[in-house]
């Protein structure tokens, strides 16, 4: 049974995962979730990953009275350290230089919850990024852009930073934010397709 009425529901206030879903041509609305978002150090970055984009989801399905709530978080992991959003600049150039020339990985934890019955379902996802050699006068260059203060790793795939990478292994709307095989599959579990 297909329930293509469903009111779906974005728990985001990330532009690229409402990008994402509207080149998909779906109905949505953005509610963004206003839940505290805090590294758990005792999970693993999976398991921080699954939690975290859960609590959005929660948080927003706490708030309306019908609907499927959707919400993601995306880590970047470079070895074991956990890179978040730069506060400033000087942050962005670090972990940069970090992932200079090395491979890191992009964690997107997925959960969707059905307001009414409170199902919920979540998933993450792993993609391997490498990133090509950077010089320094690149990363300033890239960094002056801007580009790179709101988003985890201090890099955004989907735009200037595509010339900063040199492959990636798995699911490249994951890099972006939103993994939509992954999101498609768990919506058809609450008998929504994105198709």
């Amino acid at each position: 049974m297909k329930n293509k009425k469903a009111k779906l529901v974005l728990a985001s206030a990330s532009p690229r995962r409402t990008e994402l879903l509207k080149m998909l041509g779906c109905k949505f609305q953005v509610i963004p979730s206003k839940n505290e978002e805090k590294i758990n150090p005792r999970l693993s970055p999976i398991q921080n990953a699954k939690e975290l984009s859960l609590g959005k989801a929660l948080k927003v399905a706490s708030e309306i009275s019908q609907g499927i709530v959707i919400a993601a978080d995306t880590i970047v992991l470079f070895g074991k350290r956990i890179l978040g959003k730069p506060k400033n600049k000087k942050e962005a150039r670090e972990m940069l230089k970090k992932l200079s020339g090395k491979e890191h990985q992009v964690i997107t934890g997925l959960a969707v919850v059905d307001v009414k019955t409170k199902k919920t379902l979540q998933d993450a996802v792993v993609t391997k990024v490498k990133f090509r050699k950077l010089s320094n006068d690149l990363i300033n260059k890239y960094v002056a852009s801007g580009e790179c203060l709101d988003k985890a790793g201090a890099y955004g795939i989907q735009g200037k930073a595509a010339l900063l990478i040199e492959s990636i292994q798995g699911d490249y709307f994951n890099v972006v934010g939103l993994p939509l095989n992954i999101l498609n599959q768990l919506l058809e579990k609450f008998g929504v397709s994105l198709i």
